[in-house]
């Protein structure tokens, strides 16, 4: 039987709500399934025929070693996603990207790390007020604040204070998400199986989400248009929206790397999970 890792943590910034289902439906499905966290020197990930990244939700910050990490795991095992998807996905300029395609992302404004951080230049450019800040490299919602003024002196020393060692964005805060929120959408195993809603969520905030909703058409075409540009041998994915005034959509985050894929909110979603795990392992 094909020994399965799922790929975690030592110490988890926060709960996985997929965690303990996805392994109750491998293991009930006759997989061999365990937990295996990335930052422990001692597993031998030769030993697994299969690793599958799911919360390794401190990567960004050990990147140089998490870097390390994915060569020797991809050499050692099938590792999914695979490391160039994942090396691909780290950094958010992939936004550009997928803007660069012709797909929608939400507006955003690049300072590179070291560079003089102009926000009030940013902000006359742009005509922008209420906006977000974040680095480009990041998971969950750690160090990503919004200011309703971004002219105040708060906000650009926080800029000043994460672009002095890491690439940064600037983002207009969208109003859509107060009302509507953020729609993530699923994909895994080759198709779009559901997709939630989620409030906007800034730095140490706790998650709010809804019930599994059905995956709009819009959302489909993202999704393959942006997957077709990522690459293969893809696992899972998960697209995260936002809507302008008018209602069009925009993409804020593709999410290949570790995203909560909300399979409780899923059955179908959690047997399709399963299914192409079986299917990557050759069970």
């Amino acid at each position: 039987m094909p020994r399965i890792a799922i790929v975690t943590c030592t110490n988890l910034p926060e709960p996985d709500p997929d965690q303990g289902l996805m392994l109750s439906a491998l293991r009930d499905a006759g997989l061999d399934a365990e937990l295996a966290a990335w930052d422990q020197d001692a597993i031998d990930w030769a030993g697994y025929d299969l690793a599958v990244l799911r919360s390794t939700w401190d990567y960004h910050q050990h990147l140089p070693r998490f870097k390390g990490w994915l060569d020797a795991a991809s050499q050692a095992t099938l590792l999914v996603n695979p490391a160039p998807v994942v090396r691909w996905n780290l950094h958010k300029g992939y936004l550009r990207e997928l803007e660069r395609a012709g797909l929608p992302i939400v507006p955003t404004a690049f300072v590179d790390a070291g560079e003089p951080a102009d926000l009030a230049g940013i902000l006359s450019e742009r005509g922008w007020t209420d906006i977000v800040i974040k680095p480009c490299v990041s998971a969950g919602s750690a160090r990503t604040k919004r200011f309703r003024d971004g002219a105040a002196p708060e906000a650009q020393g926080f800029l000043a204070s994460i672009a002095s060692i890491d690439d940064t964005m600037i983002q207009p805060f969208i109003p859509s998400v107060e009302d509507g929120g953020e729609r993530a959408a699923m994909w895994i195993g080759g198709e779009a199986t559901h997709a939630i809603v989620k409030q906007p969520r800034f730095d140490d905030d706790a998650e709010s989400v809804s019930d599994a909703k059905p995956v709009t058409d819009a959302e489909r075409d993202m999704l393959a248009r942006c997957l077709e540009i990522a690459g293969e041998g893809l696992l899972y994915a998960r697209l995260d929206t936002m809507r302008h005034a008018e209602g069009s959509l925009m993409i804020s985050e593709l999410e290949l790397i570790e995203p909560s894929l909300f399979l409780l909110q899923s059955e179908h979603a959690t047997a399709k999970f399963v299914e192409s795990v079986a299917a990557f392992a050759g069970a």
